[in-house]
């Protein structure tokens, strides 16, 4: 007797389930622990968050300061304060800019809406800020009405390049069509064949720096809209490039650009003259009075902790009285057709010229620093190239690499113009660890579970004749499938590739090649592959929950009424159809909106999964259209679907039917669960996983992890372990397992009588349910046959 009661597989599968929620429930609290103690022992930030004061950030080792500061942690003021002149009235202005009137021109003026006046706010010789005189402009002069005037540039040069700096002080104001009028503009003011004094040339500086604040769009619209023989853009750099070699030792330094030159004596007996000009690290992203170095007589590159950059310009005496530098602090003046920029790092371009215009005459060795954003992006490569004026764009000629550290790159060319150094970066992907063994053992547990369930549907499918099994064989398939690709395909294989990759920590220093764009992103088609069958079968689960819903929603509430014709078929070919639909829409449109470089675009590169953000945000990500909305709409449904089937079926009592008087709770329990999990309505703990408080956050994070691992093992236990053929077929294996040990050893022709017997009183020791309560279990149990064989066997005993 004793043995009979051990081997009960109720007794057994309660053990069973019990142990293992005992062992999932500990290995995530163990989990928790050891995540909260890492989250103790990791280290504050070294510098706090409030160091850099008056809106200053911490970047490259030290504060960036807005243009109204200054200093170790921006707290020296850097403007002139508010003033009056007259009737117009000026806000604060940062040193070396200039600041526009309140007061804007008239809505009936060409001019509508631009400021009336400008008014310079500089630094003395002393290191004092004094505000310079009010420049006030004509509000019926406009950029393109100033390009008409060009002609008379050499009699009215500095009331033209005044009017055109009061033109482009409002950045927000700045059209592709005005970039094009106002570099025609300044071009010729720097043009020497026209004469214009020296001041409006200063003031052309100013002007060109303000136009490299607009933005990068207008630009690229600019050089879109310029035809291919416009050589405006080229026009202006050329003459820049002369008018730096014309200032005497002098320099005009603006906030995006600096133009020096540097007069060579006749008295020197040196056969060669080196120049080294250098751009030193500042406080802020602009470029200030003193920000520029100039040495002479000196071998080579020599640069520090401070240096941005530095370019050593080597030629020959021979007739050369003179060389120019042009540092930008951007490249929006120079619009490459082939190199194409994702990025927002600012790139600086530096020009070095002599007054013999003979760009073969003399060499440069330059050294660049670059700043980006070290935490998210690592260099991968880089070239060092000239602005070609004939091709209008990057080139390599006469240009190598001169090696790199972990701070510089050094380059070398053969000649003088404007160089730069394109630089292509690598996004440091936080890739997440393997899967915890919370997770292992959960997908474990799921994967034998459906396996088991799967092939326990189709080996009885003789006793199951509905289409019950079939929505349930096709519903574990899919979720078995997933957790596969889950386990064996979450990761993406990058991750090994860019350990290996980042212990080097140089950019590539070999060949001096032209680079296209300036991000890598290192493809991955089995990743791309993986996420979208990852994609497309936990859209087929979902949908196969939702059709499951439908068909209970069928079978307990609208009784009195057949399934549709063809239900199989149809809801096949909703099931399996509908998500390839969604799947191959979604890469199709992400394709053709990005084309090469789709991939990124459609999946993580951290995990081989949906991206989570496209190039809109959120609003624009695949996981959005294709996947949470998706999901939302057949979870409110199951949901809606559950409590009506809850209220009116499982948990309403009819005083009318004995059957449901005798339900007893835990079997009303047991169904709601069934229920719950073959609906999916545990998915819903995903949504709180969005919750801002980390704390409130983790917890849902295991829950979640908890409930939908186990998913598939659940089924198996309310679908298989609980089902009468099951515990059948259990008792015979322990039956013949007890008599192979010897432990139980009963007359051979009596033991299987009085095992039947026993599994017997067993069941029938459990309340039957109505009829449309029974249709809650996995199938139509057909098994009171074998029962009736029982009670006559006992009776004749």
């Amino acid at each position: 007797m004793a043995s009979c009661r051990a081997c009960d597989p109720r007794v057994l599968t309660a053990v069973v389930c019990g142990l293992l929620t005992t062992i999932v429930l500990g290995l995530g609290i163990w989990t928790t622990v050891l995540k909260i103690q890492r989250e103790l022992s990791t280290s504050s930030p070294s510098i706090p968050l409030e160091f850099c004061r008056n809106g200053g950030t911490w970047e490259y080792g030290g504060c960036i300061c807005p243009d109204l500061w200054k200093g170790w942690r921006c707290t020296i003021t850097n403007f002139c304060e508010k003033s009056t002149y007259e009737s117009l009235t000026f806000d604060r202005i940062p040193v070396g800019k200039y600041g526009s009137s309140q007061q804007r021109c008239d809505k009936d003026t060409l001019n509508a809406g631009n400021p009336i006046a400008t008014r310079l706010c500089n630094i003395t010789i002393y290191g004092e800020i004094e505000l310079q005189n009010v420049t006030i402009g004509n509000c019926n002069e406009t950029l393109e009405t100033l390009e008409k005037q060009i002609v008379n540039i050499s009699t009215q040069s500095l009331n033209i390049s005044a009017e055109a700096q009061i033109l482009t002080s409002d950045v927000n104001r700045i059209t592709p069509e005005g970039v094009i009028s106002a570099t025609r503009v300044v071009g010729q003011i720097f043009n020497s064949t026209r004469n214009a004094v020296p001041e409006a040339k200063v003031i052309a500086v100013t002007t060109v720096s303000q136009l490299l604040d607009a933005g990068e769009d207008v630009f690229q619209k600019a050089a879109a809209t310029a035809s291919d023989n416009d050589d405006t853009l080229a026009t202006l750099i050329k003459q820049m490039e002369i008018y730096s070699t014309s200032l005497g030792n002098t320099s005009v330094v603006r906030p995006n650009v600096a133009v020096q030159s540097v007069a060579f004596s006749s008295e020197s007996t040196m056969e060669s003259l080196n120049v080294r000009f250098s751009v030193r690290k500042g406080t802020s992203d602009s470029l200030i009075s003193g920000s520029t170095v100039v040495e002479r007589d000196v071998d080579k590159l020599n640069p520090d902790g401070e240096t941005e950059l530095q370019i050593l310009l080597s030629t020959s005496k021979s007739n050369t009285t003179a060389c120019g530098f042009v540092v930008y602090q951007n490249n929006k003046l120079f619009q490459s057709k082939s190199f194409k920029a994702k990025s927002d790092f600012s790139q600086k371009v530096i020009s070095s010229s002599t007054d013999k215009n003979n760009h073969q005459g003399a060499s440069v060795d330059i050294v660049f620093k670059p700043r980006y954003d070290q935490k998210e992006f690592q260099l991968h490569s880089y070239a060092c190239v000239y602005w070609n004026l004939l091709t209008k764009d990057w080139d390599t000629h006469g240009c190598d690499k001169n090696g790199s550290t972990n701070d510089f790159l050094y380059c070398r060319c053969n000649h003088t113009t404007n160089f730069a150094v394109l630089m292509s970066f690598e996004k440091k992907y936080k890739y997440p660890e393997s899967l915890n063994i919370l997770s292992s053992v959960g997908c474990a547990l799921s994967i034998t579970g459906l396996a088991l369930t799967i092939v326990f549907q189709i080996v009885t499918r003789n006793v199951r004749k509905t289409s019950v099994t079939w929505v349930l064989v096709c519903l574990c398939t899919s979720m078995l499938i997933f957790n596969l690709l889950f386990v064996f395909g979450i990761e993406n294989s990058n991750k090994n590739l860019k350990k290996s990759e980042s212990s080097t920590g140089k950019p590539d220093s070999g060949r001096n090649e032209m680079l296209m764009q300036d991000t890598v992103d290192i493809g991955n088609p089995t990743c791309t592959v993986v996420a979208a069958l990852l994609h497309y079968f936990l859209l087929v689960t979902f949908t196969w929950t939702g059709l499951s819903a439908a068909q209970l929603y069928f079978l307990l509430i609208r009784t009195m009424r057949p399934l549709p014709q063809h239900f199989i078929l149809f809801v096949s070919l909703i099931g399996w159809g509908v998500p390839a639909v969604v799947v191959v829409v979604t890469v199709g449109i992400i394709f053709s909106q990005s084309g090469s470089q789709w991939e990124l675009n459609y999946r993580q590169e951290e995990i081989c999964w949906l991206a989570v953000s496209g190039n809109g945000g959120l609003i624009s990500s695949p996981l959005l259209w294709s996947f949470m909305i998706p999901i939302t709409i057949i979870l409110i449904n199951n949901i809606v679907i559950f409590i009506i089937i809850i209220v009116k079926v499982i948990w309403k009592t009819n005083q009318n039917l004995t059957s449901t008087k005798k339900v007893s709770f835990l079997k009303k329990i047991l169904s709601t669960l069934s229920i719950t999990v073959v609906f999916g309505v545990t998915w819903i703990l995903a949504y709180f996983m969005l919750i801002g408080n980390d704390d409130v956050r983790i917890i849902f994070n295991y829950m979640f992890c908890l409930f939908n691992t186990t998913q598939g093992l659940q089924i198996f236990i309310l679908y298989t372990v609980k089902t009468k053929v099951f515990q059948s077929e259990a008792s015979k294996v322990l039956k013949s397992l007890s008599q192979s040990t010897g432990r139980v050893r009963l007359l051979p022709s009596v033991a299987p009588l009085k095992l039947r017997v026993r599994m017997y009183n067993m069941l029938r020791s459990f309340p039957a349910l109505s009829e449309r309560f029974r249709l809650l279990e996995p199938s139509v149990i057909v098994e009171e046959t074998t029962f009736s064989e029982s009670d006559q066997a006992d009776s004749s005993m």
